[in-house]
């Protein structure tokens, strides 16, 4: 693409990315560290000016998101930098789940495997790439907690201070998992969109901090096209047919879709017909009931759901999944507590995947998008499980445990497993 004349040249590195450009609008301005537009305020994002990408010269790359670093806004030595190396997670063939949702072809994208277990290492990375470049020094964010595990880590590894504010209501062991980082970690009464609220004050007051997703969104963002660059590879360089995306603020679901667009825009696969569906849970859901009910606006909740990760009641990137959901012919669906626990338990059983609340989210809205006939179960289809279950043990405990508990004696084993039978 062309930049207009109105975009001034800039001396920093951050790569293929060339302007910041309005979601809304489509005004264009140099790269800085702003999140909204100066004519409208509407929300910005990383464009570009892509340039001798191959399929071979991807495959050449680190097994690591930076194999995609020249489709990314970080500088040219980012690997030079110490980072936590995420990404290239598995793509598991879920067959047992496949028939268990009675579906033809299923995949799991697996990124429990990132540093920190969750997808959110993939964008705290890119983020710290362009912070570093924009000249911050200290990163920061506000989070639901799989965040506040990856900044906490990614500073830790880069010699950085961190400050991270959470809602006080967090899980036990999102909390000790970023504790354990030894930056400054403040927790907060309220809800996250309060948490998020006070870290938009705090970005306004310290120049040289890095709010991952408030200051320094745009780039932090694009982090998220690395899980649809690497379904698309994995499959063999082509898209799926549909694609279950869980939702919080939504801005995966949307950047997912651009990594797809991208991926066949550059003729590194072939522009076939997709379709992306989101998950919400039913305590936190107002993307699902805008779809539902037809508008193009998302009207904010308060969250009251186990999916902690997932309970964003005001979510920045809301409209643009239901343009992305219409425009592809998906769906947002929502499903409730006790469908979440069953969704987790559901892909372990199967699959040996345990995957934290989020991803029971996605099994079971899967489940549902199937059952009610939005989600075609004869299309080629993958689920995106964004975080590890270590993550959010009190959402099984009581639910699962030992079958029995019995005396030393084999007699007492053999008789547990003969009940069984």
């Amino acid at each position: 693409m062309t930049l207009t004349a109105d975009v001034q040249a800039t001396a920093l590195d951050l790569g293929p990315a060339r302007a910041l450009s309005c979601r809304e609008c489509g005004h264009r301005t140099a790269l800085a560290a702003e999140f909204a537009c100066p004519q409208c305020f509407g929300p910005l994002e990383v464009a570009y000016e892509f340039a001798g990408v191959t399929r071979e010269s991807i495959e050449a790359g680190p097994k690591s998101i930076w194999r995609y670093r020249h489709l990314l806004p970080v500088p040219s030595d980012v690997r030079t930098h110490p980072n936590t190396e995420p990404g290239l997670t598995r793509l598991i063939q879920a067959d047992r789940l496949a028939a268990e949702l009675d579906v033809r072809k299923l995949w799991v994208k697996d990124d429990t495997g990132n540093p920190t277990h969750s997808f959110k290492d993939r964008v705290v990375a890119v983020a710290l790439a362009a912070a570093r470049e924009l000249g911050f020094t200290v990163l920061c964010c506000p989070s639901t907690g799989n965040l506040a595990n990856a900044v906490a880590a990614a500073a830790a590894r880069a010699g950085w201070d961190s400050v991270v504010l959470i809602p006080s209501s967090l899980e036990p062991a999102k909390i000790l998992t970023t504790a354990v980082y030894g930056g400054t970690l403040i927790a907060v009464d309220g809800t996250y969109d309060d948490v998020n609220r006070l870290a938009t004050e705090l970005a306004a007051e310290h120049d040289d901090w890095a709010f991952v997703n408030v200051n320094v969104r745009p780039y932090y963002a694009e982090g998220s096209k690395t899980l649809g660059y690497e379904v698309a590879e994995q499959l063999g360089w082509r898209l799926p047919d549909q694609i279950v995306v869980p939702v919080a603020s939504g801005s995966q679901l949307t950047k997912v879709d651009k990594g797809f667009t991208e991926f066949a825009s550059l003729g590194l696969v072939e522009p076939t017909g997709y379709r992306v569906f989101g998950a919400q849970a039913a305590g936190c859901s107002p993307v699902a009931k805008a779809f539902e009910d037809g508008h193009d606006l998302v009207a904010p909740v308060r969250p009251d759901t186990i999916a902690r990760s997932l309970a964003i009641g005001n979510p920045a990137d809301g409209p643009y999944v239901l343009d992305v959901v219409r425009r592809t012919g998906g769906a947002v669906g929502h499903v409730t507590d006790e469908e979440i626990v069953e969704g987790i338990r559901l892909l372990a059983r199967t699959e040996g995947v345990f995957a934290e609340t989020a991803g029971g989210v996605t099994v079971a809205t899967a489940k549902k998008l199937i059952e009610t006939g939005k989600l075609d179960p004869d299309a080629e289809t993958v689920l995106l499980i964004t975080g590890d279950g270590l993550k959010t043990l009190d959402a099984v405990s009581g639910q699962v445990g030992p079958t029995a508990s019995v005396p030393s004696t084999t007699k007492a084993v053999r008789e547990v497993l003969a009940g069984r039978g």
